[in-house]
């Protein structure tokens, strides 16, 4: 793996790696896979404005999320079932997302529990969230994350029903035999079994509640100390309705371009949603990000912090838990980069003036 060079050079050996079905899964996107590829293309859209003639001698890329301490803002993203990937699947990214110094966000849907993850050792962690139409069970599941160290909830509000992902469909997807859910385990929560179509639609909709509301961001707050950051925003509008009803963040997110398609790109969103929170509370970006570029280009629109998805997925599919370290260090390397030829030597530093995009109004040219 010596000769890796960048982040996405991880998915075509992922490709040769995983069983169709699993590939499938991760990679794809709902129906036309539209956003998908505007989650990428979107990026390219934006240009750089750098500032010359600073000393970058020294550059600082740490930060602060919800008052905890991280090396850089850049963190992992929940992404389901990894064991599906690689036998350690969550275990290596909770020592990878650790060594790196940066938070990890476990899924719900993970193949290990809140308590194995906790157990291989320290880091910052917060546990995803799906609310179940047992609010009995979502109760327990939030009180174990709790006593398992987790130090947030991300909230998912984008799936009240699963998007139409045609390749999971054709594949007839389902978990391997030898794979469980983990933190549903002994909660009688039926299980992910094979169908005529996707078995992970099948199974959402029977255990997902459809009738999650912003009443429900308000119930939560009566179960759990824990700040509740709400992931799955994409409008201004949705962004002040957050702020309203307590949430302590925003992950600007199209659910990996999963689930409706011909939403915009989250670094389209974001400026929205940003201008929208008023600086009342953070707002992070996940979707798309593959070089350190973007996460300068996430930053320079008001970002406090990105999320990886896929590319820990490939990374780890590639070579376990030394390939999600390099992700992460390479996306490091890359930002550092990008701030150092940009003239900004901390996060502070980075502002709208460093980039220009083609959504921009344009400019007048000045009178002569």
């Amino acid at each position: 793996m010596d000769q890796i060079t960048n982040v996405m050079e991880y998915k075509e050996i992922a490709r040769q790696k995983l069983p169709k079905m699993v590939y499938d899964y991760y990679a794809s996107g709902a129906e036309d896979q539209w956003t998908l590829k505007e989650n990428r293309n979107a990026f390219s859209r934006i240009l750089f404005r750098p500032r010359i003639l600073i000393d970058v001698s020294k550059i600082d890329m740490s930060t602060t999320v919800l008052g905890f301490k991280i090396s850089m803002p850049i963190m992992i993203a929940p992404t389901a079932m990894q064991k599906m990937a690689h036998p350690e699947g969550e275990y290596a990214t909770a020592r990878a997302a650790s060594a790196a110094d940066t938070i990890m966000i476990l899924s719900s849907w993970a193949t290990s529990s809140v308590e194995e993850v906790a157990s291989t050792g320290p880091g910052v962690r917060f546990f995803q969230l799906y609310v179940l139409k047992d609010r009995n069970v979502v109760v327990q599941l939030v009180r174990r994350a709790e006593r398992a160290g987790f130090k947030a909830i991300a909230l998912t509000v984008d799936t009240p029903r699963l998007g139409r992902r045609e390749a999971d469909i054709k594949n007839r997807f389902t978990l391997p035999p030898h794979l469980t859910l983990k933190n549903y385990e002994g909660l009688d929560l039926g299980k992910l079994d094979k169908t005529d179509g996707s078995g992970l639609a099948s199974y959402a909709a029977e255990q997902v509640d459809q009738s999650l509301s912003w009443k429900d961001v308000k119930w939560l707050q009566t179960i759990t100390s824990l700040p509740i950051l709400v992931k799955g925003v994409l409008t201004a509008e949705d962004a002040r309705l957050a702020v309203q009803n307590g949430a302590a963040g925003i992950i600007v997110s199209n659910h990996g371009a999963r689930q409706l398609d011909y939403v915009p790109s989250t670094i389209m969103a974001l400026e929205e949603v940003v201008k929208a929170a008023q600086g009342r509370v953070p707002v992070f970006l996940d979707g798309g990000v593959r070089r350190g570029t973007d996460v300068f280009k996430a930053m320079a629109l008001g970002a406090s912090g990105i999320f990886i998805g896929r590319p820990v997925l490939f990374s780890l599919a590639a070579d376990g838990e030394s390939g999600v370290r390099k992700v992460l260090q390479m996306l490091r390397d890359e930002f550092e980069l990008t701030m150092a030829l940009s003239g900004c030597r901390s996060l502070k530093e980075i502002s709208r003036h460093h980039i220009v995009t083609d959504w921009d109004a344009p400019r007048v040219a000045p009178r002569l």
